[in-house]
């Protein structure tokens, strides 16, 4: 496994920088990984890595980088109020353009053999659903993805297999919207998953909310998810 930053450029001008980590073998299907509000920070890299250890050449964007350029925050206090000035400062046009750029990117990479999917944590959990509904991956996994429920007109627009992960215990997400979510998906090739003692972020090793059984077993049902769909 490797790993380096590399430039993307942007289609409404300039560059932004994305992580970019390549498996053992130096190629495979596509992964884009969506952040947190965090930022690209150590813990969204060690999951790019871990994933490239899975098989994957994956890509996980800079998504600040117009007003905070490779920003790397914590969980907690002033880097938590920081990170959501950020994400309401976000304007969601921009966004979206860097969703299709990045998987355009990813696809043109050489590494990059055959199909290509999105996996996306919090605030990157939504941004992978958009991409399943407007940049034409072929697999999105979405863990505690927040307000996707308030957005689920793009829901016809999804032609690709989708997969949801969520925190029965998380109270930022409600099983009311988990359930929205659901409806607005039946008939479609989708699966949910509800881990009973878990949180929201509980994929994530660097908060308090971190749950390690769930967050193993989540694993191990994404990778059952993905490599089918994109290998």
């Amino acid at each position: 496994m490797s790993s380096q930053w590399i430039d993307v450029a942007a289609k409404s001008g300039g560059k932004y920088g994305a992580y970019l980590s390549l498996p053992p073998a130096g190629k495979g299907p596509g992964l884009v990984v969506f952040q947190e509000i965090f930022g690209v920070n150590r813990h969204i890299r060690a999951v790019a890595d871990q994933y490239a250890l899975d098989g994957f050449v994956v890509l996980a964007p800079d998504l600040f980088w117009r007003d905070a350029p490779r920003v790397e925050l914590g969980y907690e206090g002033a880097d938590r109020e920081r990170a959501l000035v950020l994400m309401k400062g976000a304007d969601p046009k921009l966004l979206a353009e860097d969703i299709k750029t990045t998987v355009a990117a990813l696809r043109a990479r050489p590494e990059t053999v055959g199909k290509v999917g999105a996996l996306g944590y919090c605030m990157g959990g939504r941004l992978a659903y958009f991409a399943a509904a407007t940049a034409g991956v072929d697999a999105a996994s979405s863990f505690y993805g927040g307000g996707i429920q308030d957005h689920l007109d793009r829901v016809a627009s999804i032609s690709c297999p989708m997969q949801f992960h969520y925190g029965a215990k998380d109270t930022a997400i409600p099983m009311e919207a988990v359930e929205k979510v659901k409806a607005a998906f039946a008939g479609k090739k989708a699966e949910f998953w509800i881990y009973p003692d878990a949180g929201h972020g509980f994929n994530c090793w660097d908060r308090s909310a971190y749950h390690a059984p769930s967050s193993a077993l989540s694993h191990g049902r994404t990778l059952a998810f993905l490599v089918p769909a994109l290998f």
